[in-house]
């Protein structure tokens, strides 16, 4: 009798599946995906790259990591819309949001990974940001979102809670994003990171900050008119679905007001009408 061929063995799915939102900055983009291929566990990581509308060449990078999924869209529909495409995309249980001005330790997504499956009751963990020099960069923010950040200090290795960690590097189990349907779409380039984090606390789980985990973190030197009006609406969004109209409208009267008495009318060009980076008007 003639032996049967063996089946092909099923292709297991990821066990992470890596999201990074990219525009127009190629170089760090590189820096990021190169840091990716080097991953401990690289065959077990998804690597997806959801590029907003770049025109800087960044859609070339794709002969030069083949091994990464590009989605490409026409045009900037803001960061949280770019993560929504991403985690739809994603293959695996955990997704691992990554800004493109991010460096990864080797080992960063697979010691997440772990912390996750060992402790159910978190929902969400994230490494410790550092800046260039290896000191810890800011990272923890307050409710409501105010662009301000403080850098971690963690007294040990052991694992700590945070309320609110910046999505730069921020690991989560991709379930908790289909309860909610989604990451809400009215935060355009800013907020995304902070309606996670609190939906996440209003279901009273855990976000676990691993300080033996780190990826570097560059930043921005600073935020144009646009950015700075995108951030004050939707900070106004933010206070207006978790703390009730009255927050809501004070604080869209302050993003209309605060660049009024200060002069900065390209911000107020964006805020009177409420024109943001938003996602939702596509």
């Amino acid at each position: 009798m003639t032996p049967q061929p063996k089946k092909e063995q099923e292709k297991l799915p990821p066990r992470v599946s890596v999201v990074v939102v990219s525009r127009n900055r190629r170089e760090r983009l590189h820096q990021c995906l190169d840091s990716l291929e080097h991953s401990e566990g690289r065959a077990t990581l998804q690597i997806i790259v959801v590029d907003n509308g770049s025109v800087d060449g960044s859609a070339t990078l794709d002969s030069e990591f083949p091994n990464t999924q590009f989605i490409r869209l026409p045009k900037d529909f803001g960061l949280t819309k770019a993560m929504n495409i991403g985690w739809r995309a994603a293959d695996s249980e955990y997704v691992f949001f990554l800004h493109d001005d991010t460096v990864v330790d080797s080992g960063a997504a697979l010691r997440l990974a772990e912390l996750l499956d060992a402790q159910k009751d978190v929902a969400a963990a994230c490494p410790l940001l550092v800046g260039a020099a290896g000191r810890p960069a800011p990272q923890l923010g307050e409710f409501p979102p105010d662009g301000e950040w403080t850098p971690a200090a963690p007294a040990g290795d052991e694992p700590i809670p945070v309320e609110y960690p910046r999505g730069a590097a921020f690991m989560m189990r991709v379930a908790l994003i289909q309860a909610v349907r989604q990451i809400d779409e009215r935060f355009g380039q800013f907020g995304g990171d902070a309606d996670l984090a609190a939906q996440i606390n209003r279901a009273g789980k855990k976000i676990l900050l691993l300080p033996t985990v780190k990826v570097v973190h560059y930043g921005s030197a600073g935020y144009s008119a646009g950015e700075r009006a995108d951030f004050l609406l939707c900070r106004a969004a933010f206070c207006a679905k978790y703390f009730g109209f009255g927050a809501g409208l004070k604080a869209r009267l302050a993003a209309i007001f605060g660049p009024l008495i200060s002069f900065r009318f390209g911000e107020l060009s964006r805020t009177l009408p409420g024109q943001k980076i938003d996602g939702t008007q596509s």
